[in-house]
């Protein structure tokens, strides 16, 4: 899933933006999560997925206030499988904050140091980051008792009978110091040299073989049938531990050391340092003799070494604050650039994609890669500023490719020694490779400034446009019409059997009155057709804020959706705001952006939605065929409910992240910037220009003692 702020950056966000942003990583991560942790089957590189995560992270910092209840930074990992028992974690299994750079290593550090107060940096450990599949393994009484996946962190699936194949995975401790409770955790992976033996022999049978270790090894440990995980040659690292009814030890070398003696294999290039330069010079050996390990790694983990002090660093919502994954840059390749094709979105965005000679880069197949819109393509950048040195892109270049900062490759360069002498530069159309219509750049009236993406102006007459609007429509977060995926709905407007989402409502009716009926048709059948049919009737009765989203209106996002939802209440008070902002009432107008997370920018898009006959005509016909639901009002009896927050300064009884969490819980709404609108401002120790604004603005104020106060937590 492609998105027109894509390549924005952070900083040039608008309020209407980010949310649309958001929203697409949101769907974006948790799609990539289910190929990685639920289907083993992943379509990007981790560097890429980082990428990814990283961006949100950003996006989320930059506008906290619209942090997704779906977040990814909520979310560990993916649920577990329904083919598996689930076992919940004693204690959750979390994953890791990550480090791309020497200076985020640095910074890591330094933030250790400075929250416990501490004259020098604390020493830690480092060790590579193996690619595997996490583990959880429950000792009792010295014996194996069951072994579980990372699942979601807190529900993993139970392969205890899978586990006990594998040679490195003791059934009974060794020695006399074991705790009664004893949690092992670890990954498991495959050699290189075995996924290699593995795939020789699948092809010598004339099967498919495998993509990479990683995702064999995790295909291997989930299998229903224990004797084909013990067929394969899988192995295990030993590096951390869950529950323990005592911890023996008291630093984290001692302890992975002591994991050795009960008998589990531990990383050989385990090492304590207590200065930056030999940590990063460690770092960068690894790295440099990564290809001569007989396994697959991804970067290195440094941890706090005193167990002490990881107990008081603690955790944050979803990772551990003592540790911290250092990893390697995203690998890169060079390959052809055999053609460049439009796409049309729903907002009518033309999207150049990049069409490669077939590549291999970080263990996958790489076909083709983002190319964002035209002025990337002549090597100018959002700012106007040249980038890959000012070179363009042409048809039969030889082009770097990078599986990182986006859904599908970037391309990083171009070797113009190697440019065919007869190439010419790429003439992006300016007319709709699907309607004819005009493509134009439009102008920000406030800016002045040229859009970055070209658009289709034939709206609904552009059947590229209709299809993709009818996609997103039936989509997971709007309608949600189970067995009406992409290729039903492009098979459905081909052969004019919907046109518009109105349509999808009377397909029964107008199926009976046909000849050819759907369930006689290619790849239906009684029951499929059946189906369908009924997961459309039961979306006739659907979430106020479900519908609007569906109407794809451009800047309106998921939370934009929900904003809306909340402050108009039902259907009848939003179809009445819609017809006088239409109009033209600059009491309408004043009214929509007076809500809190509505801006100008999707003022403006409403208006010209609702402005269009042509569209208030598929609106009034979609209601005719559906019944929005009111939209469900936070109700809670919290001193705090409905009000705006504002946290400030040094918390010292809780993180930022937790008081944010309370808040929200209390039914409350956390801002990051104080205005006229801030109910309260709960301020710790160096708080400093919120603290001053609050003040001039007359806002209460209150420190943090007087917080849990004020909610019945003190």
């Amino acid at each position: 899933m492609t998105s027109e702020y894509a390549d924005i950056p952070v900083e040039e966000l608008t309020e209407e933006s980010a949310a649309v942003e958001l929203e697409r990583l949101a769907r974006e991560i948790l799609r990539h999560d289910k190929l990685y942790h639920g289907g083993d089957s992943p379509e990007i590189s981790d560097a890429a997925y980082d990428a990814l995560r990283r961006r949100n992270l950003a996006v989320e910092q930059a506008f906290p206030h619209l942090v997704r209840e779906d977040s990814p930074s909520r979310r560990v990992g993916f649920v577990a499988l329904d083919k598996f028992e689930k076992i919940t974690h004693a204690m959750p299994m979390l994953s890791l904050a990550n480090a791309f750079s020497d200076e985020d290593v640095a910074d890591f550090w330094d933030s250790v140091t400075r929250f416990l107060k501490l004259d020098g940096r604390p020493a830690l450990t480092a060790e590579p980051k193996i690619d595997g599949l996490s583990l959880s393994l429950r000792y009792e009484n010295g014996r194996l008792a069951s072994a579980a996946t990372r699942g979601d962190g807190v529900v993993g699936e139970n392969v205890t009978t899978n586990a006990r194949t594998i040679s490195d995975i003791p059934n009974v401790l060794a020695g006399n110091d074991i705790p009664q409770v004893v949690e092992v955790r670890g990954e498991v992976y495959m050699t290189k040299q075995a996924f290699q033996a593995l795939n020789a022999k699948l092809e010598a049978e004339g099967k498919p073989a495998y993509v990479n270790p990683r995702n064999t090894a995790a295909g291997s440990l989930r299998q229903l049938d224990s004797a084909v995980t013990a067929q394969r040659p899988l192995r295990f690292f030993a590096y951390a531990w869950g529950e323990m009814s005592s911890v023996p030890r008291s630093t984290q070398m001692e302890m992975v050391a002591l994991l050795g003696q009960w008998g589990f294999k531990t990383n050989p290039l385990m090492k304590r340092f207590t200065g930056l330069a030999e940590l990063l010079e460690h770092y960068h050996a690894i790295e440099e003799g990564r290809a001569e390990l007989a396994y697959d790694i991804d970067g290195v983990v440094y941890k706090v070494d005193d167990l002490g002090l990881q107990a008081r660093l603690g955790m944050r919502s979803n990772s551990p604050r003592w540790a911290i994954a250092h990893k390697f840059p995203a690998e890169k390749a060079w390959t052809l650039l055999k053609d460049i094709e439009i796409q049309i979105g729903r907002t009518g965005a033309l999207t150049p994609v990049a069409r490669l000679e077939p590549v291999t880069v970080g263990g996958v197949v790489v076909t083709n890669a983002t190319m964002h819109n035209e002025d990337y393509i002549k090597g100018i950048g959002n700012d106007g500023q040249p980038i890959r040195g000012g070179k363009d892109l042409r048809i039969g270049d030889t082009v770097m490719v990078q599986r990182a900062g986006d859904v599908i490759p970037q391309i990083l360069d171009a070797d113009l020694e190697k440019r065919p002498e007869d190439s010419r530069p790429f003439e992006f159309p300016t007319v709709c490779p699907a309607c004819g219509s005009h493509a134009v750049r439009e102008v920000n009236v406030q800016t002045g400034k040229q859009d970055s993406v070209r658009r289709c102006t034939g709206g609904l007459i552009c059947p590229a446009q209709a299809v993709e609007r009818l996609k997103h429509f039936v989509s997971r977060n709007a309608f949600d019409i189970e067995g009406l995926g992409d290729k039903q709905v492009e098979a459905f407007y081909a052969e004019g059997m919907i046109r518009t989402a109105a349509d999808i409502f009377r397909l029964r009716e107008e199926d009976e009155k046909s000849l050819k009926r759907l369930k006689d048709r290619e790849g239906w059948g009684e029951t499929s057709a059946k189906n369908l049919f009924e997961a459309i009737e039961v979306r006739r009765d659907i979430a106020l804020y479900r519908f609007i989203f569906g109407l794809g209106i451009r800047h309106v996002g998921e939370q934009t959706a929900k904003d809306l939802a909340r402050a108009y209440g039902d259907i009848d008070a939003f179809s009445a705001a819609m017809k006088k902002l239409a109009a033209g009432e600059e009491e309408a107008q004043e009214e929509l952006i007076a809500i809190d997370g509505i801006g100008g920018t999707v003022a403006f898009a409403l208006k010209e939605f609702f402005a269009e006959p042509r569209n208030v005509a598929v609106y009034d016909a979609l209601l005719e065929e559906v019944r929005p639901q009111p939209a469900e009002q936070a109700a809670s009896d919290s001193p705090v409910a409905g009000k705006t927050i504002v946290f400030t300064g040094s918390l010292e009884r809780m993180t930022r992240d937790e008081a944010k969490a309370m808040a929200e819980r209390l039914g409350a709404k956390v801002s990051g910037s104080v205005s006229s609108k801030t109910d309260l401002v709960v301020a710790g120790p160096g708080a400093g220009s919120k603290l001053k604004k609050a003040a001039d603005l007359g806002v209460e104020t209150t420190d943090e003692d007087g917080w849990f106060e004020l909610v019945g937590q003190a």
